[in-house]
């Protein structure tokens, strides 16, 4: 038999690896480990997940893949001859690995069978539209964790102190302090229900008067600007409405199964 055909790779403990090359394979298997034949459909399945990830779909990436795949099945049969797969721990993993991929598949069954209108994507976009308002708001805050801190806060602002700088030194909002407490150009309607009201109460250039309590904490507001809202198009945000629009509808059948489901 010609080595360019079959080639036997002894990868030291491991045991011996007898793989076919890519442009040499036959009857669907891509390699034989100890007898075990790894199928091809296990190599297109990580290539296209990988692809998926960015990867470029070349011999290199594929048959960087296989070799994976063989270490993996070495491994995996050690692990056997280990008795590992009868560990109480080993068995409870295994099944809720296979409990998630049986419902990532139901979910994408559900998303393949359940195509959503156009009608419905414009209404969707409506109704998103609307709720983010015609104004958007260039805001600052500094978050703290009790009001006592927000109402010295205010106090050392009122003395002179720069917003920014008591961001910086005092804020437990760690995306924005190094920014000076900057959130960026938002809708009201980004922000939880306490911060927007008092937010959208503000004229440009104030400052909040009394510390603003959230689920997140207390925070001193500062509104820096206000322009007209210009929202995206309807083009640029249809694959999103078609994800919440999924997402409503998979909760909605979700929530009947559990309904419908006997648990004791």
């Amino acid at each position: 038999m010609r080595l360019s055909k079959f080639l036997c790779v002894p990868l030291t403990v491991l045991g011996l690896a007898c793989v076919a090359p890519l442009n040499a394979q036959s009857g669907g298997t891509i390699a034989k480990v100890n007898g075990v034949a790894i199928p091809q459909s296990r190599l297109d399945l990580v290539v296209k997940a990988a692809t998926a990830q960015g990867q470029p779909d070349s011999a290199e990436v594929k048959n960087a893949l296989r070799e994976n795949l063989i270490t993996e099945e070495i491994l995996a049969q050690e692990a056997i001859k280990k008795k590992l797969d009868r560990n109480p721990e080993v068995v409870t993993q295994i099944d809720l690995a296979r409990q998630g991929i049986l419902i990532r598949a139901y979910q994408a069954d559900f998303m393949r069978n359940n195509p959503v209108s156009d009608s419905e994507l414009r209404k969707e976009y409506e109704t998103v539209k609307s709720q983010m308002g015609d104004k958007e708001y260039k805001a600052r805050h500094i978050l703290v964790e009790t009001e006592q801190e927000a109402k010295d806060l205010l106090a050392a602002l009122k003395k002179g102190s720069a917003f920014d700088k008591l961001a910086g030194e005092r804020s437990i909002d760690t995306g924005s302090k190094s920014n000076g407490g900057e959130l960026g150009w938002s809708s009201a309607a980004v922000y939880v229900k306490p911060f927007a009201d008092a937010l959208t109460r503000l004229k440009k250039g104030e400052t909040t008067s009394q510390p603003v309590q959230s689920p997140f904490g207390w925070h001193v507001i500062r509104l820096d600007d206000v322009r007209t809202a210009v929202p995206p198009s309807f083009d640029e945000v249809k694959q999103n409405m078609q994800q919440r629009v999924l997402q409503r509808k998979f909760a909605t059948v979700v929530e009947s199964l559990r309904k419908n489901a006997k648990v004791e």
